[in-house]
């Protein structure tokens, strides 16, 4: 029997039909509109099938993959061998006094949108992130001189044994895009933010005011991953790549944005390889003229090319 049928077939004991799919395109589950398909992709509706599928994806010696929404993924043409657990479907948002306990695939915006309901405030800063939580704990998120780490008091995770454990603060080791979880492996599976009461108004005041902000100056009428590139200390990754002439730079379909020079853009059905190609350029430019070496903050992943397939029928 074809090894995918089989492992679907072992997947169906765990999770409903319509949370898995087979050869599943990624350019419908990233922001930059980009990547071939993944093997399977299971997008599990409770904890502990997300944990069943990790155990079950160790059994039979598949690799997996955890994503949120996509926002921050860049997937290779080639797409992905193996299993995507995307977590989406744990989205539960609860308020409790100056506590707001979220889902991993709850997305940061609807946080936001939580915390301006009930007047709580310190995440205004991540109103126009389009990430997840669990992604943005994962990397530590930030934006307008606030990030995760100032308003996390904990996570529960799934570790590398698959056992549920709940980290601190501290132990999550919350530094520029950095984390336990990241360097880990764990997952995450929920997190509590400790907020303050405040005033309405002024809290949506400071929404609007990093909306528009935001609305301003990002080309958002683009599919892209948000910022490109992590800033470098002493740096503005934007500014060092428009010093170096690169503005609206582009290859293939792929273009450095005109709006924000930090920014890489889908801009005409550009594919996976014209991102990455542009990526390698922009930091062998800048390395040239600055001396400075720039990091993707965007998460690559994926193959190059559509390889043999992992779930493939046997020979």
């Amino acid at each position: 029997m074809n090894q995918k049928l089989e492992f679907s077939m072992k997947l169906s004991d765990i999770v409903d039909k319509n949370e898995f799919d087979l050869d599943v395109p990624m350019s419908e589950h990233t922001y930059f509109k980009v990547g071939g398909p993944a093997d399977i992709m299971v997008t599990p509706s409770t904890k502990d099938k997300v944990i069943e599928v990790i155990n079950l994806c160790k059994a039979e010696n598949i690799p997996y993959i955890i994503i949120g929404n996509g926002s921050n993924l860049l997937v290779r043409d080639g797409g992905i061998r193996g299993v995507v657990i995307k977590l989406s479907a744990l989205n539960n948002i609860i308020v409790n006094e100056e506590d707001i306990i979220a889902d991993s695939g709850a997305l940061l915006s609807d946080v936001s949108k939580k915390a301006l309901e009930f007047s709580l405030t310190g995440f205004e800063f991540a109103c126009g992130i389009p990430g997840s939580v669990g992604g943005a704990v994962f990397m530590n998120a930030g934006a307008y001189d606030g990030e995760l780490c100032n308003v996390i008091s904990e996570a529960l995770v799934i570790d590398e044994n698959g056992n549920l454990k709940v980290l601190n603060n501290s132990e999550l080791e919350l530094g520029y895009r950095t984390s336990a979880v990241m360097t880990n492996g764990y997952v995450v599976i929920q997190a509590k933010f400790k907020l303050k009461k405040g005033a309405y108004e002024k809290i949506k005041g400071r929404i609007d005011e990093l909306t528009a902000r935001r609305e301003d100056k990002q080309p958002l009428e683009y599919p892209s991953a948000g910022s490109t590139f992590k800033r470098p200390v002493g740096y503005f990754a934007g500014k060092l790549i428009q010093d170096a002439g690169l503005k609206g730079f582009c290859i293939g379909g792929a273009s450095v944005s005109e709006k924000h020079s930090g920014f890489i853009i889908n801009k005409d059905h550009a594919t996976a390889n014209d991102i990455l190609n542009l990526i390698m350029h922009v930091q062998r430019t800048v390395k040239d003229m600055f001396g400075v070496d720039l990091s993707p903050e965007v998460r690559i992943i994926g193959e190059d090319i559509l390889e043999p397939n992992v779930l493939a029928a046997n020979q």
